[in-house]
């Protein structure tokens, strides 16, 4: 691996400088890992940080958890070729994040467990439990596993970086923090993350416009027929595509399998807020990611030119303009941005899926007498092994040269995904339903599914809504996803609430958990609550403003390298903005100690 990582053929645009700000980014993540091992001393702090998090720690860790590199390449690619309308994905995000601040971040906290998949077990009893853990673990590996291969992929066509060396030391660096820290390392890490992913795209989106010659400049010279983008020719597709855009990525947001991101938070109050966090930051965040790719479709309007070797050339867009606007070193944190979308997605899946396995599997099947220590040896044994697994599954995918990741991310989303969701919203708003509900709407989910996959086809839907001109190759695409959208919508909701019909007198015992379950979350965590978070929040605030004066420190070091004036600036800024945060930081935790 080492030898790989010395002969990467790197770009000239990747100078020794952006390698050293990068490598400095690995080096940082790595110590908040070990930093913070001292936070762990049982499976809650392991698997949800003892449910002591607070909201800005909770909210930017489901920030992060929501979306990967993919912002940078294939949603970047989408803005290069139809401009403003990819903002709607993620706003169906914040709009997502603002039913959780308003309806369910209240509800999941309160279900007052360590994993998601024991509030499926408290709600749908033992044999879901086992579903879900079986069908969440695969699913979960799998998905980290083409983050992380289109990661490799990516930064091999653009910078001449090894994919397999890429691979390799992203997920051992994402394993090893896993592994040492736990959940409180992951949500750390995500909170650092957040801070400098949002400075880099802030700096390129700043170069950007001063090169373009401001917002207006953008606006009126971008290529587009229209505000819904290039080749339209039946707008109302388009329409109907953002409903379901928005609609999916609701109930993406508002699931029990998907609890996790809040069970970590001290109490209820801080689970509101993480959401409304997570809500605003992706209102504003996307607004800064997209003006330097689609600035590069009126600056760099023969994109395939530069990048004649990448198959699909407008996904390397946000690099293309960032290659020329950006100063020396820059590029370094841009690349580090990437990798932290794509190593706080595989971060929390991995730390999340062990948690599933030892307590919804190993704990409840093969060894309910473990004690906690065996827990969490176990816990991190199953780290380890589904960290390997990612990263094999990731260099294997290498083998499938002819097959679109991205069409495949978007197809498992859609196709595989929501069948298991769908009874996963329900759960928490319909009491009255027999346990076989769950596992069989999945079923007949997935089913449809594999209907749609078949027989959809934009041909097909051409001739069933009778029209006239053909459809493009871009409404035809987003023809299949609202059909499997609201197909898999009609079907599982139809199907569960189809069951609720037959709905017989649960067992004494069942009845019993079921009514708990829905009494617990009507009941607010509070200052009282044997649940409530124990650990002291003074402690993690004050590691994670160690962690930002370090970097701080780094950021202001880079002044030296070699730039104009407004290079020096830039570096000069976000070492002073992390400085900033981290004196915030340590007031803040003064005050939390003190008041304890």
């Amino acid at each position: 691996m080492i030898e790989s990582i010395l002969k990467m053929n790197l770009s000239p645009a990747f100078t020794v400088y952006d390698f050293s700000v990068l490598g400095a980014y690995f080096a940082f993540m790595l110590l908040i890992g070990w930093v913070f091992r001292k936070a762990v001393s049982n499976t809650s702090d392991y698997f949800r940080g003892g449910g002591s998090m607070l909201w800005w720690m909770a909210g930017s860790s489901a920030f992060m958890t929501q979306f990967s590199a993919w912002t940078f390449t294939g949603a970047a690619a989408k803005a290069y070729e139809d401009g403003a309308i990819i903002l709607i994905l993620y706003f169906a995000n914040g709009t997502g994040f603002l039913v959780s601040y308003l309806f369910t971040a209240a509800r999941f906290r309160q279900t007052r467990v360590i994993t998601a998949v024991e509030a499926i077990r408290r709600r749908f009893g033992k044999a879901n439990e086992q579903v879900f853990t079986w069908m969440q673990i695969p699913m979960g590996t799998i998905y980290a596993g083409i983050w992380l291969n289109a990661l490799g992929l990516f930064f091999s066509a653009v910078f001449g970086f090894d994919v397999n060396a890429t691979i390799i030391v992203t997920g051992i660096v994402v394993l090893l923090i896993s592994l040492f820290g736990g959940a409180w390392a992951v949500s750390a890490s995500d909170f650092i993350q957040v801070i400098v992913l949002m400075l880099i795209t802030v700096v390129a989106t700043v170069f950007t416009l001063v090169r373009i010659g401001g917002v207006s400049e953008l606006i009126t010279q971008f290529p587009a027929d229209s505000f819904l983008g290039n080749n339209v020719t039946v707008p109302g597709i388009i329409y109907i595509w953002m409903i379901a855009i928005i609609v999916k990525q609701v109930a993406n947001t508002n699931n029990l399998l998907d609890a996790s991101r809040f069970l970590c938070a001290r109490d209820t109050t801080q689970a509101r807020k993480a959401a409304l966090l997570a809500t605003a930051l992706f209102f504003i965040g996307p607004v800064i990611w997209f003006i330097p790719p689609m600035a590069a479709a009126v600056l760099i309007p023969d994109i395939s030119a530069i990048f004649p070797h990448v198959s699909k050339p407008s996904e390397v867009a946000y690099v293309a303009i960032c290659l020329q606007v950006l100063p020396a070193g820059m590029i370094g944190m841009l690349a580090s941005g990437m990798f932290a979308a794509t190593m706080s997605s595989m971060d929390s899946g991995l730390n999340r899926n062990a948690g599933v396995f030892v307590r919804n599997f190993y704990y409840t099947v093969c060894r309910p007498q473990a004690d906690e220590k065996e827990l969490m040896l176990a816990g991190k044994v199953v780290t380890v092994s589904l960290g390997i697994g990612i990263i094999l599954i990731a260099m294997g995918l290498n083998q499938l040269s002819n097959m679109s990741l991205f069409n495949i991310m978007l197809q498992f989303g859609t196709l595989v995904a929501m069948p298991l969701i769908i009874p996963m919203i329900l759960a928490v708003f319909v009491k009255r339903s027999p346990d076989w509900a769950a596992w069989s709407t999945i079923v007949v989910g997935l089913i449809n599914s594999l209907c749609v996959k078949l027989f959809v086809t934009p041909e097909r839907a051409q001739a069933l809504l009778g029209l006239t001109e053909p459809l493009s190759q871009r409404e035809g695409n987003d023809l299949v996803l609202i059909v499997g959208v609201i197909s898999n919508l009609v079907v599982g909701f139809g199907w569960f609430f189809f069951a609720c019909r037959f709905k017989q007198s649960l067992p004494e015992k069942r009845e019993a958990e079921v009514n708990a379950f829905f009494d617990d979350m009507e009941r607010p965590v509070g200052e009282d609550d044997p649940d409530l978070g124990k650990d002291d929040p003074g402690l993690q605030i004050r590691l994670i403003s160690r962690v930002a004066t370090g970097y701080g420190i780094f950021m202001l070091l880079m002044m030296l390298i070699p730039n104009p004036m407004s290079g020096r600036l830039a570096f000069a800024g976000c070492g002073l903005v992390l400085l900033v945060i981290s004196a915030l930081l340590r007031r803040s935790g003064a005050r939390h100690t003190i008041r304890r």
